[in-house]
């Protein structure tokens, strides 16, 4: 059996990225069993407080709601901008000639074919256009969320229309657009082996087992405060994702 340059792609870049997907399903299945575990599931927790607090007193806060969720929309855009970009920037080089490849064939390893080379872009622009959907509907519910925060919930008493109203249903909209974000942002990290594609499928697979450990540190709180209610302190376990 000849080998072929192609197969080291072929066996390392799956492997990379079920990893992956593997650490995503397991962090997924943290969140809706035990979410105060996690930061996700406390910052989750701690927005529906935060949303209750804004709507029970209103009338001194408002400028705060404001403030902080223009922060989360500006962010949100910032990160949706640089993604149309980037795809803009990849379709750009998808379209050329594929020049570039020359440069690395003689300095990697892999398939280095136009085939190989197009496939590398077109998964890179893939996971692009996917995280700037993501934005692009973090930023509407987000903006769904802040019209609301301010609307009294006493304004329409005895009215049953006046339940969409409730702090529960302002949550959820605020949730839904942090969840979407968290997602464009793992969608950033997931572009990061692929990227070091361009060089090899090796550092596509040292990357990802590199970004496991890391990742599980940044998503795994190895506080007890929030799973007791030490000091007071406690928090309900309920969470959007």
């Amino acid at each position: 059996m000849v080998w072929r340059p192609c197969f080291l792609d072929l066996a390392l870049v799956p492997s990379s990225l079920l990893i992956s997907l593997a650490y995503h399903i397991w962090l997924w299945r943290k969140i809706r069993t035990a979410p105060l575990s996690t930061i996700i599931g406390i910052n989750s927790a701690g927005r529906r407080r935060w949303v209750a607090a804004i709507m029970e007193d209103n009338d001194k806060k408002n400028i705060l709601a404001v403030q902080t969720i223009r922060n989360a929309i500006m962010g949100s855009t910032l990160m949706a901008t640089t993604s149309i970009l980037l795809c803009c920037g990849l379709g750009a080089v998808i379209s050329s000639t594929y020049s570039v490849k020359k440069s690395l064939s003689e300095s990697i390893y892999g398939a280095h074919g136009e085939f190989m080379v197009g496939l590398k872009y077109a998964a890179l622009l893939a996971i692009f256009i996917f995280a700037f959907l993501c934005y692009s509907l973090s930023v509407r519910f987000i903006n769904q969320a802040n019209f609301l925060l301010n609307v009294p919930t006493g304004l329409f008493a005895g009215d049953p229309s006046s339940l969409v109203l409730s702090p529960g249903y302002v949550s959820d909209l605020l949730e839904k657009g942090f969840v979407l974000n968290t997602v464009g942002n793992r969608l950033f990290y997931a572009a990061l082996p692929l990227l070091l594609w361009i060089f090899g499928p090796s550092l596509v697979f040292l990357t990802s087992i590199t970004m496991v450990p890391i990742l599980y540190n940044l998503d795994v709180s190895a506080s007890t405060d929030w799973k007791g209610g030490q000091n007071g302190v406690g928090v309900e376990e309920k969470t959007f994702v």
